[in-house]
């Protein structure tokens, strides 16, 4: 054993009595945290990402992912050096959110639709906010402007783009392992790629669908347990004061980059889980643009517990999660300068405090906002109410499934 290994151990003991510790001085903090994150996974996460991962497993299965990966190839492989079929992912896991990019990027190279650099290289910059969240619970819900859900959607987006082209680098000595150029007969070949892959697939209808909503349920459970520890973890930094002294080591890099002091109050809770460091941030008396720039990169970065729950996923499929990690800060990075950028653009320059009048956008409708923002954000609070309903019978389901496939294996077969 090496001396490193030794002081990683260690230090990984230290941390785990540290914190066993910390639960045990503040029960009444420990809980009250699980309870928010049980709160935040059982009525929007599991809601909200278990379609898409249903969908994702049937389209995988009926050839459609392969469909859709021949049609794109000419675009994705020369721009980003991924197969056509990264395309499918990026488009999930742009509508879906964290961590829908990791999981059928993960799925895929288990199918060896992908090289295991080709999916290192597409979780690196697949991985999105959700877009409900963006407008609903962060423009609308924290801030108070549904207009800024477009200043932080686009950013978002543009930003993970830029991580793509700046991730095609990633071991680019490797060569690509198929070329295919647009032609009028891609359609054609698409159709018959489509029809192979599901003849592949021997797997009844009724049994693809009982092992999408198996798999996608313990995939959401996973997350879920991880979205309760960091939840417990952020509110136990704060009782021990640690999230005061990183503020503070915070405020001095913001005063050189001319931000609010103030804002790193918010930002280092946002390091751990984006809703917390996003709630805080709006709370703070700063100047409305230096809000987003700081919002933006906490929600390219993502939070320590999401980025977790991508590097489980990709551990379970023997991927490196060290590029999603790199590319993450990059995200932040990038989505904090162009958010600047649309901000000013968009934005009348006159009214940028958060604490006056509303500020105006450029882009508005004849009723004042995007009217496709004030939808989202109906259905997203729409979504808070029935979104416990669709965890609780899924997980019903989940258990029938499972009790019927165990029941099923335990018969005497004659």
């Amino acid at each position: 054993m090496t001396t490193v290994a030794k002081i990683q151990t260690f230090t990984l003991a230290a941390i785990a009595i540290i914190l066993a510790a910390a639960i045990v001085a503040f029960p009444k903090t420990s809980v009250d945290a699980s309870v928010s994150g049980l709160k935040v996974w059982w009525n929007v996460v599991f809601p909200s990402l278990l379609p898409f991962f249903i969908l994702s497993e049937l389209l995988i299965g009926f050839g459609v992912v392969t469909f859709i990966g021949v049609l794109l190839e000419p675009i994705m492989r020369p721009i980003f050096k991924v197969p056509g079929i990264g395309g499918f992912v990026f488009v999930m896991g742009l509508a879906s959110g964290f961590p829908a990019g990791a999981k059928f990027t993960a799925r895929l190279y288990e199918q060896n639709q992908l090289t295991k650099t080709e999916a290192e290289r597409l979780a690196s910059f697949t991985n999105f906010s959700n877009p409900l969240f963006m407008s609903g619970a962060i423009a609308y819900g924290f801030f108070g402007k549904a207009s800024l859900g477009i200043i932080l959607m686009l950013s978002h987006y543009i930003g993970n783009i830029c991580v793509g082209l700046l991730m095609r680098f990633y071991k680019s000595w490797e060569r690509s392992s198929e070329e295919t150029r647009l032609s009028p007969m891609i359609l054609g070949k698409a159709l018959r790629r489509m029809h192979r892959e599901r003849m592949k697939n021997k797997q009844p209808i009724g049994q693809l669908l009982g092992d999408a909503v198996q798999s996608s349920v313990q995939t959401l459970l996973m997350v879920g347990g991880f979205i309760i520890l960091f939840s417990v973890l952020n509110q136990l930094l704060e009782q021990l004061n640690i999230t005061a002294v990183l503020a503070t080591i915070v405020k001095y890099v913001f005063a050189l980059l001319h931000i609010t002091p103030e804002l790193s109050s918010g930002f280092i809770p946002g390091l751990f889980e984006i809703t917390v460091g996003a709630r805080k941030i709006s709370e703070i008396q700063a100047p409305l643009m230096e809000a987003v720039i700081v919002t933006s990169f906490i929600l390219g970065f993502c939070g320590l517990s999401i980025q977790a729950q991508v590097a489980s996923i990709l551990a379970q499929a023997r991927l490196d999660s060290k590029p999603f990690f790199i590319g993450r800060i990059f995200h932040g990075l990038f989505a904090a300068i162009v958010s600047g950028f649309l901000f000013m653009f968009m934005y009348r320059e006159d009214q940028t405090s958060f604490n006056g009048a509303d500020t105006i956008p450029v882009l508005t409708s004849p009723h004042g906002q995007l009217d496709f923002l004030s939808t989202l954000n109906v259905f997203w609070h729409d979504s808070l109410h029935w979104g416990s309903w669709v965890t609780l019978l899924s997980l019903i389901l989940f258990v029938l499934v499972t009790a019927s496939r165990l029941s099923s294996q335990q018969k005497p077969r004659y």
